[in-house]
């Protein structure tokens, strides 16, 4: 008993620090950070951000005129006698008498920058405000001007006019690593510098297209969103921005804006007041296993490219629907979400060399980006023809020639169009009666007989990939001929 009793001191001696029995022998312990002094020297550049927006209010009849309406219901409700010059009764609206009103909008939470006032949050906190308030710790109170907002990054950038105010350090977040102590502080619920603390769960994580979100295990709530996420050295590594929930409130799993990506669009918008990114002019597919290896690749990489924009740069640059996407501007492509990323921070103008990988091998083009606010060239739809037949081919499938009308309305130079199908590959693989089959593996389409003769030369133990168009976009399915 007194050996157990010495041990529980021993551990409780330890204060902060946890032993760990299996950690190495110079590295016993794993210290517990204290976030107290980190705390104090963040929070005074946290701010809560309050937002308003003008409303039309019904001017009303029937009110005790110097009490408020709460007040002068509980005189109608609980006495129930007129009272001498006193309307009585509730308040009747009048029409055509709204007068606009400022009303509150919501709350955020958001941090100085620059010690000018230069304030970064998110831009769903802003958007839609007539007025944007920002209340410092000190309990200041002032209008901000926006200067310019990114619903895609969700970053926005405001100004207050004050001066040697306290900043935020801004971290790397590129050198975050998973595992590693990280501290939230905001105004939940409107509760202003609420802090928080957990670790970072992962990295990368694609919510959306121009965004690799930093995901935590830390509580956040409606309200933090804007707030930073600090690393235990007190520099921001990103802003907090959403959580997954099914109930509205914190669920375990948050999502910050990394502070590299943020300030690249942060450094535009104070600028220029929006963000200008690149395009090419390509839809995206996401890469499969089994279309990487019918396709060759090995492994899934890269972004496959279902349509190529009529006229854009993607297609005067010689890139085509089936494509995939290995490299851009000497930038390795992993996966699909990460060329709209890379295209996006290219400076409309510039030319890109684009490495492909078509019909077994690679091969480089030259792109020019241009602004997404340019004109989006309109794809035309053709209506899929009635189910005609079926046929006896290895694929199920009974095909027809394509018109020229047709071939001009899909942007292609060949291919054949299902017109019916059988219980076969395809049918099983969602091909159905109008689509047009465009390649089969290295061999472009170009019309019934050579489909047919292709069909019945190709090995039954081996998937082959199938191009398929179904009106704007190119859908790679990898099929095993029965």
């Amino acid at each position: 008993m007194k050996k157990y009793f010495i041990a529980l001191l021993a551990i409780l001696s330890l204060g902060q620090t946890a032993f760990v029995p299996n950690a190495s022998a110079q590295n016993p312990r794993v210290t517990i950070p204290d976030f107290a002094d980190l705390v104090e020297r963040a929070s005074p550049a946290v701010v809560n951000i309050r937002t308003t927006e003008k409303v039309m209010v019904q001017q009303a009849q029937g009110g005790i005129p110097g009490m408020p309406e709460d007040q002068a219901e509980f005189f109608r409700r609980f006495f129930g006698v007129p009272i001498p010059g006193i309307p009585n009764g509730p308040k009747q609206a009048q029409p055509n008498s709204g007068k606009p009103q400022e009303a509150d909008r919501g709350v955020g939470s958001g941090f100085i920058i620059e010690s000018n006032g230069l304030i970064l949050t998110n831009a769903h906190v802003v958007e839609g405000a007539t007025t944007i308030y920002v209340t410092l710790t000190d309990k200041r109170e002032f209008k901000a001007k926006l200067l310019g907002m990114d619903k895609r990054t969700d970053v926005a950038v405001v100004k207050i006019e004050a001066r040697d105010l306290p900043k935020l350090p801004l971290g790397d977040s590129s050198k975050v690593r998973v595992g590693e102590w990280v501290l939230a502080i905001g105004s939940p619920f409107g509760l202003e510098n609420t802090v928080t603390a957990g670790i970072v769960s992962a990295k990368s994580r694609d919510t959306g297209d121009y965004l690799p979100f930093i995901q935590t295990d830390v509580a956040v709530n409606p309200g933090n969103s804007g707030g930073p996420l600090l690393n235990t050295a007190g520099q921001v590594i990103g802003i907090n921005s959403q959580i997954f929930s099914r109930s509205g409130g914190y669920m375990g799993i948050s999502f910050a804006i990394p502070i590299d990506e943020a300030m690249r669009v942060a450094e535009q918008l104070r600028t220029n007041g929006k963000m200008t990114r690149g395009r090419i002019g390509v839809a995206l597919g996401e890469m499969t296993k089994e279309v990487a290896e019918s396709l060759g690749l090995g492994k899934p990489r890269g972004a496959y490219v279902r349509n190529v924009e009529t006229n854009g740069p993607a297609a005067v640059g010689g890139i085509e629907a089936g494509d995939v996407i290995l490299s851009f501007n000497g930038r390795e492509i992993n996966k699909s979400t990460d060329l709209p990323r890379i295209v996006g921070e290219t400076k409309p103008g510039t030319t890109a060399s684009v490495q492909v990988w078509r019909k077994g091998s690679t091969r480089e083009v030259t792109v020019t980006v241009i602004d997404t606010d340019s004109t989006q060239a309109a794809v035309k739809k053709s209506d899929a023809p009635a189910n005609t037949g079926n046929s006896a081919n290895a694929f199920g499938v009974a095909v027809t020639d394509l018109s020229d009308t047709k071939k001009k309305d899909l942007n292609i130079k060949g291919g054949v169009e299902v017109s019916g199908l059988s219980d076969g590959p395809l049918a099983r693989a969602g091909v159905r009666p109008g689509d047009v089959i465009i390649r089969i593996a290295d061999a472009d389409i170009t019309g019934v007989k050579q489909f047919e003769t292709l069909v019945k030369g190709l090995d039954a133990n081996k998937a082959v990939p199938v191009f398929i168009r179904r009106s704007d976009g190119t859908l790679i399915i990898p099929v095993r001929p029965k």
